[in-house]
């Protein structure tokens, strides 16, 4: 009962913004823009709880036990993945103008391209924010709501619902000043959790400090082992390239950024918000270490899954009812803040890049996104009900795992546009791009079975080779 008030008291100040923000507008440069009035500094805020997700929340943490801290190996990567993206990609955005990023390959490719572009963000989103908000909705399920006997699929409609409630009609406008209220509560939840969790082992911060750096889960980084997914150079790059596609080359994080008010605006945001990620996901990650100490002192016995040492932990009254409540906020802040701005994105690249409804009146291109913004909501919640069915390890693995297929058409896509000067046959792209990740999954099967090497997130850099690949088979000197 504690975890459904927390629910309605959170979503109420959600509306509470929603409603606010939505006094004035309701139109299309409201929703997909936001008008390019969002200060910086509170895009980059609530940025942080939208990269972050409840998928992150509970599964960092329990990810210490079968792979240490290495993850931070590719955290660090991540910073390096920023700087990419705010100064090669942002500037051009900006320079064109644009409202769905995608726009670039239709101006630079052609129209096929544009489309498919498109079509594999849609994809990889709706994917993507499926099994972050599957991960939300089976806690909610498995602690909640199983005993009152309401089913799963109630669960996924019932969130879902709520998203489209306080999106619908100012979209972005409405995210950018929504995401500050959810990343705080995010944060704050992390840190009184830590607190809490210290306070049941008796701990003050130096003692922590040393608790963690000589804990046998501490590793962080793995040199010596090139057949490792855990290996530096993997993770490293791969988080490099993780950002570059996730963050860069996706519909939802630039969105965003594109409401600031210029270039140099964009940048900072972008600056601000790469680095802290470093030590916010060293928290989540020092949480999973403690929690490990808590149960060998406690001697109790961890799930078998990783991505349910934390709500255990939480739900089972280890840690007392306040951690239950931080939990819940905690969890609850981060699926919000990830789907809301998944939802209106999917809206968006939709109805400019399929619909062209940019080219349409006010008032009939808002009809047409009130209808797309709806139809998204009820596939996004049979992509959730999908995700239950098929979904066995841990979820933020297979969220990665799947943008690595996703995701490396477009990155593939891209830098044939910005890197090379050469002009591809635009009617072949949708073959290559869809030839590429089926290739890519061949070649990782063949080498794991031949030489016990085991691709990683490198499989995104693989994926968006064979594409660049592809398409410069098919091209031509624009001289020619």
């Amino acid at each position: 009962m504690m975890i459904l008030i927390t629910i309605i008291c959170y979503f109420s100040a959600l509306l509470v913004i929603a409603r606010i923000t939505g006094k004035k507008g309701g139109s299309n440069a409201a929703f997909f823009r936001g008008e390019n009035q969002s200060p910086w500094y509170i895009v980059a805020f609530g940025m942080i709880g939208a990269t972050i997700s409840g998928v992150t929340f509970v599964s960092v943490p329990g990810m210490v036990r079968s792979m240490d801290m290495t993850y931070m190996q590719t955290v660090i990567g991540f910073f390096f993945g920023y700087m990419v993206v705010a100064h090669v990609l942002l500037p051009l955005y900006y320079k064109l103008n644009l409202t769905s990023i995608y726009t670039y390959l239709g101006t630079r490719i052609g129209r096929r391209s544009y489309i498919t572009g498109s079509f594999f963000f849609l994809l990889s989103r709706m994917t993507g924010t499926a099994a972050k908000i599957y991960l939300v909705c089976l806690i909610l399920y498995h602690y909640v709501f199983q005993e009152m006997g309401v089913p799963f699929w109630a669960i996924a409609v019932g969130a879902v619902a709520l998203v489209w409630i306080y999106t619908q009609k100012n979209g972005i406008k409405t995210i950018v000043w929504t995401d500050t209220l959810q990343t705080f509560c995010l944060i704050a939840a992390l840190i009184c959790i830590i607190i809490a969790v210290t306070g049941h082992l008796q701990m003050g911060f130096g003692e922590m400090v040393q608790a963690i750096s000589v804990h046998e889960h501490s590793r962080i980084f793995v040199f010596d082992d090139w057949m490792s997914k855990q290996n530096f150079f993997k993770q490293f790059t791969s988080g490099i390239f993780i950002v570059i596609v996730m963050t860069g080359l996706d519909q939802d994080m630039m969105q965003k950024n594109l409401t600031c008010r210029n270039l140099k605006d964009a940048q900072k945001n972008m600056y601000c918000y790469g680095f802290s990620f470093i030590p916010l996901n060293l928290l989540f990650l020092s949480l999973g270490i403690l929690l490990l100490i808590l149960a060998n002192q406690m001697q109790i016995e961890l799930p078998a899954s990783n991505d349910d040492i934390l709500p255990m932990f939480a739900t089972q009254g280890h840690l007392g009812q306040a951690v239950l409540i931080l939990f819940t906020i905690g969890v609850v802040a981060a699926a919000f803040s990830n789907s809301d701005s998944a939802l209106t994105s999917m809206t968006t690249s939709f109805c400019i890049d399929i619909l062209e409804t940019d080219k349409d009146k006010e008032e009939v291109a808002r009809s047409k996104r009130k209808k797309v913004h709806l139809g998204m909501s009820i596939i996004l919640i049979c992509f959730i009900c999908f995700f239950r069915i098929v979904n066995n390890q841990s979820v933020i693995d297979a969220i990665y795992v799947i943008a690595s297929y996703t995701y490396g058409p477009l990155l593939g896509m891209f830098a044939f546009g910005l890197f090379t000067k050469r002009q591809t046959k635009d009617s072949y792209v949708p073959f290559i791009a869809v030839a590429s990740p089926l290739l890519c999954y061949a070649i990782d099967k063949i080498v794991s079975s031949y030489t016990g090497y085991q691709f990683g997130y490198e499989l995104l850099m693989l994926n968006g080779l064979l594409t660049f690949t592809g398409m410069w088979m098919f091209s031509q000197s624009k001289n020619n």
